[in-house]
């Protein structure tokens, strides 16, 4: 019979580091600039498995003991690169196994920190802290052949409870982990100076000076979340200094600067987030936490300034955050998992900072330039070619742009622009109008909270409003035009679509809303009444102009009860009353208008602005007559 021959166990030793030194050389000869980095692990991976295989199917020696962990370390970080969690731990764990044979002490613990300790001291672990367990572990192993070995597993380790945000975890161990950091260096430095040996993947001191970094910003974003500010900017302060990608140095100022900004030091905050971008110019997150600090501090200029800064960056080709160097092996996603930090660092898309600058930009003044940066966002989504506008949540839905876009507009005198857009939100909507809707006051949940609104009675709702506010700014393009008659048909179809709405309060019948019922929980009903008054008030200026005073009158009333602070319906109730000879109740109503408390913009949708209606009254005008009609009364202190 013929019997194979059986390769000794030092000639597999070098062939297998061979094999291994191959598959690390391919991957830190691949091409560093791809930006699909998966599919290189993907190829790779798999080779690795079939080399440890090979390892594994021998029984355990403690001469193939420097080998199998070398080539773990390698299978495990390219599985953590491919956020294969569980499956980088179960590979530690049978690696433990074998590694307790290897050292003849039996497995007698099940989780992975007791196995640490059972191989490393040859003890069943008492009852212990997480620090006291990792401080026994490493005073156990000092000056042992095994040492070198098995640290850069417990870097793997780290790696691992840092993805999965096991945070307390690595809080409590982190004295062991800087004197982990120093036991690897030097074990890297002996290392070298050796030939024939298993090359890695990452080398450990990369690692550990990653791991270190990464640690100290999700700690900080969560020391920040918990309250813990002037803790988070102790550890920060530090970790500003490590060696590491531009990318996380950037990310170390941008939450120290977030701990700042909640510690009412703002402009310190606007100098670290200046600092981050400084350091790394793609950390716009920084960019936009500048934003919010800006907007906090009232400093409306400089946050246009910043949201068009913010814009442009965010067109740029290159990939957002977070951006991990091209020869890197696991990204930085990865590694910075935490909720608390994903929070400061997530940015709007370039789309939705278009629409909050063009916004900006009309709300103070700046119309023309809002009116340009409307006009641009809907060009982009009108060319989206890939659904990537219809996915993003942080965008008002395409009506309620059109209806924006067209508000500004009207606003620099575009009314046939205005009307366009407004033709194009009734298009849409013709065929999705419900026959009527009845909006239900919501029942309380446990705990107080209130039950929302299914997505189909949101969407009947909206698509009322929609098409109310398109004839209503309709109607306000026939007034700039001054004509009146079509100005009327517009408003007459605003008022009729909102008498479709109906509110039901608990154990009632549905009924046509009322001002009374309106509240700050009641968005809807505030934005039903307003539109309605705004209607009926447009109707009755225009019936004014065309000397209809009697209709005028009443649809003025009507305004009035519907959203009693409209400016314009008070002075054109004031001018009919004037006309038909009503001179006392004239002057009321003015004095009262003029005591009017103005609207707070961003409370409101812009097209539901109240239009300068009462611009076509001279104010001083209004003011000689009530003085005319009494002389003894003084107006001067009125707006």
């Amino acid at each position: 019979m013929y019997t194979k021959r059986q390769q000794s166990p030092s000639k597999l030793s070098d062939r297998w580091i061979q094999e291994n030194n191959e598959l690390v050389n391919k991957w830190k000869n691949r091409d560093a600039s791809s930006q699909d980095q998966n599919h290189a692990v993907l190829l790779l991976l798999p080779e690795f498995h079939k080399l440890l295989r090979k390892i594994q199917g021998l029984p355990p020696l403690e001469d193939h003991a420097h080998l199998e962990v070398c080539v773990v370390y390698n299978v495990c970080l390219l599985s953590i690169a491919l956020s294969r969690m569980s499956e980088a731990e179960q590979l530690l764990k049978q690696t433990i196994e074998r590694v307790l044979q290897m050292a003849g002490v039996e497995p007698m613990a099940t989780s992975p920190p007791q196995f640490w300790h059972t191989l490393l001291t040859g003890v069943e672990p008492k009852a212990t802290t997480p620090s006291e367990f990792w401080h026994t572990v490493l005073t156990s192993v000092e000056n042992t052949a095994i040492s070198s070995f098995l640290k850069n597993l417990l870097c793997v380790q780290w790696a691992i409870w840092l993805a999965n945000c096991k945070f307390e975890t690595i809080e409590a161990q982190k004295e062991e982990f800087a004197s982990l950091s120093a036991g690897i260096q030097q074990n890297m430095a002996s290392d070298g100076m050796s030939s024939n040996i298993p090359l890695l993947v990452m080398e450990p001191r990369k690692l550990l000076e990653l791991l270190e970094i990464c640690t100290a910003i999700t700690q900080g974003a969560e020391m920040l979340k918990e309250g813990r500010r002037s803790e988070a900017l102790s550890l920060l302060h530090p970790a500003s200094s490590l060696p590491a990608p531009r990318i996380l140095i950037a990310y170390t100022h941008l939450v120290y600067g977030c701990c700042l900004a909640h510690t009412g030091r703002p402009q310190m905050a606007l100098l670290c987030f200046r600092k981050a971008v400084e350091t790394d110019f793609q950390c716009v997150c920084a960019q936009y936490q500048t934003i919010l600090v800006l907007r906090s501090l009232g400093n409306t200029r400089g946050e246009i300034e910043m949201l068009r800064f913010l814009h442009s960056t965010l067109r740029l080709p290159s990939n957002n955050e977070p951006v991990t160097p091209g020869n890197q092996l696991l990204p930085l996603s990865v590694l910075l998992q935490s909720q608390a930090l994903q929070s400061l660092l997530s940015v709007p898309s370039s789309l939705s900072v278009l629409h909050s600058l063009a916004q900006k930009c009309v709300l103070n003044s700046r119309v023309p330039e809002g009116v340009e940066h409307y006009l641009g966002l809907l060009a982009a989504i009108h060319y989206d070619e890939h659904g990537v506008c219809s996915e993003d949540s942080d965008l008002p839905r395409l009506p309620e742009l059109h209806l924006e876009a067209g508000t500004s507009l009207l606003m620099v005198e575009r009314p046939g622009d205005c009307m366009t857009l407004c033709d194009e939100v009734i298009t849409t909507t013709a065929e999705l109008l419900p026959a009527h809707v009845v909006l239900e006051e919501p029942e309380e949940e446990e705990g107080g909270a209130q039950a929302t609104s299914t997505e189909g009675e949101q969407d009947a709702v909206a698509m009322i409003f929609w098409t109310a506010a398109a004839h209503l700014l309709q109607g306000h393009c026939y007034c700039e035009l001054k004509n009146w008659k079509e100005a009327v048909v517009h408003y007459t179809r605003c008022i009729n679509l909102m008498v479709k709405v109906r509110f039901k309060e608990k154990g009632g019948q549905p009924q046509v809303p009322t001002t009374d019922m309106v509240n700050e929980k009641r968005k809807d009903l505030h934005i039903l009444q307003r539109m309605k008054g705004l209607s009926f008030a447009g109707r009755g200026i225009s019936f004014a102009q065309t000397d209809q005073l009697r209709q005028a009158l009443r649809d003025l009333n009507l305004s009035l009860q519907a959203f009693p602070e409209c400016v314009g319906a008070g002075l054109w109730c004031g001018e009919v009353l004037w006309r038909l000879n009503r001179k006392q109740e004239a002057a009321k109503i003015w004095e009262k208008t003029w005591n009017f408390s103005s609207d707070v913009a961003n409370r409101i949708p812009l097209y539901l602005w109240e239009p300068q209606f009462g611009s076509v009254l001279d104010c001083e005008e209004l003011r000689l007559r009530i003085r005319e009609l009494d002389p003894n009364k003084d107006t001067s202190n009125q707006e």
